[in-house]
């Protein structure tokens, strides 16, 4: 039937149902923000300063061989080179102990050389963000996040020296929302 009882000449269609659901389910798949070890351990100063510290005790047994004489402590010069090697490597050991792995739904942190473990961030845990970058971050393209939270192993987790830190930053902010508004734990200020 092509036209209505009445005779006015409006079509009538068949009401056939829709081929494609009115909302679509939310996407689970999981985007990494970022997956690595932070520039420098996270401590760009700290390291900086272990280097050229062991850089002195390195050249400091030959400055005091030309300044002094009479320089027959082999035994001190040996302990100097040794120091000042261990001061080289010892940035080495700080890099490879901290790796970040940051997705639009949680926060890994893995920490440890020999032995290691991992620290699982919800997302929906996330109390409040902050960003900081420091001149020495900023001439390197680092910064800092800050993420206190609700969860009982890890309040509180500074992730340091990670490059693209704003980028990231901004991106957790919105993504933090975004799982509290689909797990249904987005608090709302009154206003009072």
């Amino acid at each position: 039937m092509t036209q209505s009882q009445s005779g006015q000449g409006i079509p009538i269609t068949s009401a056939t149902p829709p081929t494609a659901p009115p909302h679509a389910p939310p996407d689970d798949t999981e985007s990494i923000y970022f997956d690595g070890r932070p520039l420098f351990g996270g401590r760009p100063a700290e390291v900086i300063g272990l280097l050229l510290l062991g850089i002195l005790f390195l050249v400091s047994p030959i400055i005091l061989y030309f300044t002094m004489h009479h320089w027959p402590a082999h035994i001190v010069s040996g302990v100097l080179m040794i120091i000042g090697v261990a001061l080289l490597i010892a940035p080495a050991i700080i890099t490879k102990q901290l790796r970040y792995r940051i997705s639009n739904y949680r926060i890994d942190f893995e920490r440890g050389l020999l032995s290691k473990d991992i620290s699982t961030l919800e997302l929906w845990h996330v109390e409040d963000l902050s960003f900081h970058q420091s001149i020495v971050d900023r001439l390197l393209g680092i910064g800092s996040i800050r993420v206190l939270s609700h969860d009982d192993t890890m309040p509180n987790l500074n992730i340091r020296g990670i490059p693209n830190a704003r980028t990231i930053f901004e991106e957790l902010k919105q993504r933090v929302i975004a799982v509290k508004r689909q797990s249904g734990v987005l608090k709302v200020d009154t206003g009072t």
